[in-house]
């Protein structure tokens, strides 16, 4: 599979809010999260900040990871929520406090970090019962968006990775070229 990062020079792609919201509206991402305003989440491949900035007026704080310091560059200029801390690093590799987040979340990213490294870190900081939710590209689409499909996971994949992991796997929903799967830490 993947494992590429999306080239920071094409940033402001990420922030065309038409295309985007076509794949993942922000009210369904807030629909999966089900935020009730005292949470700490980690937005994992965070990007320009896009999906971050509808997240943050919902909880206490997030945590905005980027493994592209260029990305956090993008986002400072565009002006970072005083809830958002920027974190620079892998998925693999999290500076954050075992059982520190009640959510995790993952746009249209987890292609580009899915391994058993990277979610055994999310297990570790997610707390018992949290909730990790993935809207990624899926291998089922036609690649007319997104990545090419062979670097792809179906939402089948990704849900038995979870499983493997220790999660329950609460919602699994294909769309034409995106899937959406929410879980829960045990």
């Amino acid at each position: 599979m993947g494992h590429h990062t999306f080239d920071a020079d094409r940033a402001d792609k990420l922030e065309d809010a038409q295309r985007r919201y076509q794949f993942l509206s922000a009210e369904e991402l807030c629909w999966a999260l089900s935020p009730d305003g005292d949470e700490t989440v980690a937005d994992l491949g965070s990007g320009t900040g896009f999906y971050t900035d509808d997240v943050a007026p919902a909880v206490d704080h997030v945590y905005a990871v980027d493994i592209q310091e260029a990305m956090h560059d993008y986002y400072r200029e565009k002006g970072v929520p005083e809830n958002v801390d920027l974190v620079t690093s892998g998925v693999d590799g999290l500076p954050l406090e075992t059982d520190s987040l009640d959510t995790v979340f993952s746009t249209m990213t987890y292609h580009e970090f899915a391994s058993e490294q990277a979610l055994s870190e999310i297990t570790r900081v997610l707390k018992p019962q949290g909730t990790f939710v993935i809207v990624d590209w899926a291998a089922s689409g036609n690649g007319s968006h997104g990545p090419p499909v062979d670097e792809r996971f179906s939402a089948a994949e990704t849900s038995s990775a979870l499983r493997q992991h220790g999660f329950t796997v609460e919602f699994e929903a294909v769309r034409p070229e995106t899937f959406l799967v929410t879980a829960t830490a045990d």
